[in-house]
């Protein structure tokens, strides 16, 4: 296929292009980065809570749920090599403000949920290294927002996003996960374990069919990362050529260990006990392995949430400045620091809204939960967009994905996204606060620029990443 994206070294706008380094292998390496991560570290007890057994069965369904929405990302992507994701096809396809603007606030307030949910699970495992006796209540939270606290001041002084960081963090995230897959495999050559229970049903009162699809919900959080790549197309080496083949290999990759894992750790710890507490893969670990030092899988385990966390946050803060150097937010978010090039107040804002998370909702579940609800939604966008741009035709070849896909892909997430998926109403309230707070924003600086007589807000999608990741990191 043939590719008419050599990066000129000039924006049409004068501004300079991006340089284009990553070529397949590093680009896989982002993918698989991008998806391991705080989700199934975290959420595989309370999947096995939910299902029993079968915890493998929720992440597989959400696997191929995502596979469905990839197809959708990489037509638009090689449709449109650009950054912004989401919020560029939003705004393409319908041409609204308002909509490209909840697309954009949707996926910070999912990077904040999900770093949040990365705080929860640092504490915990963060106790167990040190043998704190903190229980689950204020101790861990103190924890959290300690850490917290931490990644905003690294935010603070500037972090640069390189390849070779992003090579390192992927190794040690997988490498946390294929001593479970070890162990499960060492397990069952020795003959310990018990595999009968992967195929065991408890889903409570529940159908099973019910228990499914409300795990599923739930399990979707670890599956999502993956659209985070396209905000890389301008930095890819002929993105139109490898980002197909590129993206489905990655997520398949991370769908095959999440189902290898999910096997090993209900085989080895039944799902009673695999549900307690917030550090599941580690009692796996234990009881695979008791010769196994805990503390090194724990510290692992803490490097892959902590990864998660700063991404997120990272994320959020650049996606708020660039909000507000759009004028859709008030323009006190888009304050840089002089020296360190940092957007401090957008920071200290997004940071303010993970405290208040970390200390009024604090539980994993919640949080994991509402951050698969919001990227539901974008996903359920983004999988409508793809139908409504094929009116829109390029000069350039690009994927196009068969139509059925983009059908099923927002039907399958508007269904999970809704109560009769068995969503708890906690995750819509916490949802709910986080985009109110966004609108009541946009109110403001709507009244604002009109009273000042500067015009109305402008909505670029082109600088929504504001030069750093635009999308969450599980």
């Amino acid at each position: 296929m043939a590719d008419t994206t050599a990066a000129p070294d000039r924006t049409a706008d004068g501004q300079p292009a991006l340089k284009r380094v990553m070529g397949p292998g590093l680009l896989l390496l982002f993918i698989v980065g991008d998806v391991l991560g705080t989700g199934i570290y975290a959420l595989t007890g309370q999947v096995a809570a939910q299902v029993g057994g079968v915890v493998w069965l929720p992440f597989l369904v959400a696997f191929l749920v995502a596979l469905v929405t990839a197809f959708s990302y990489l037509e638009l992507v090689t449709k449109y090599p650009q950054a912004a994701g989401a919020a560029l096809y939003a705004h393409k396809a319908f041409g609204v403000h308002f909509v490209t603007f909840l697309v954009a606030f949707a996926v910070m307030s999912s990077g904040i949920t999900s770093a949040s949910t990365a705080a929860r699970a640092f504490s915990a495992n963060f106790a167990n290294v040190v043998d704190l006796d903190v229980g689950t209540g204020i101790g861990i939270t103190l924890i959290g927002l300690g850490f917290m606290t931490l990644i905003a001041l690294v935010n603070l002084r500037g972090v640069g996003e390189s390849v070779k960081a992003n090579v390192l963090l992927t190794c040690v995230e997988l490498t946390g996960l294929l001593i479970v897959i070890g162990v499960g495999v060492w397990a069952l050559g020795g003959g310990g374990g018990d595999f009968s229970r992967v195929t065991e049903f408890d889903t409570g009162e529940r159908s099973v069919v019910g228990g499914v699809i409300a795990a599923t919900g739930l399990a979707f959080f670890a599956m999502v990362g993956f659209e985070d790549s396209v905000n890389m197309a301008e930095e890819c080496k002929e993105p139109r050529r490898i980002f197909p083949r590129v993206l489905l290999a990655g997520l398949c990759l991370t769908g095959l260990i999440y189902v290898l894992v999910s096997i090993s750790a209900i085989a080895l710890v039944p799902a009673d006990r695999l549900s307690q507490g917030d550090t599941p893969l580690l009692q796996v670990v234990e009881a695979g392995a008791p010769g196994f030092p805990l503390g090194l899988f724990g510290v692992i385990t803490m490097f892959a949430v902590a990864n998660s966390a700063l991404i997120n946050m990272l994320m959020a803060s650049r996606l708020v400045y660039g909000l507000s150097r759009e004028r859709v937010l008030p323009g006190f978010l888009g304050v840089v620091h002089h020296r360190r090039r940092t957007p401090t107040t957008a920071i200290l804002f997004t940071t303010a809204l993970a405290f208040g998370l970390i200390t009024f909702v604090g539980a994993v579940p919640a949080l994991g939960g509402t951050t698969a609800l919001l990227l539901l939604i974008v996903f359920t966008v983004v999988n409508v967009a793809v139908l409504v741009l094929r009116r829109d035709p390029v000069d350039a070849e690009h994927f196009r994905t068969p139509t059925v896909l983009p059908v099923v892909g927002a039907l399958a997430c508007a269904y999970l996204a809704t109560p009769w998926a068995g969503r708890p109403a906690e995750q819509y309230r916490i949802a709910g606060v986080l985009l109110g707070i966004g609108v009541v924003l946009w109110g403001v600086t709507v009244l604002a620029t009109r009273r000042s007589g500067s015009g109305t807000p402008r909505l670029d999608p082109g600088h929504l990443t504001g030069g750093g990741p635009t999308g969450p990191h599980n």
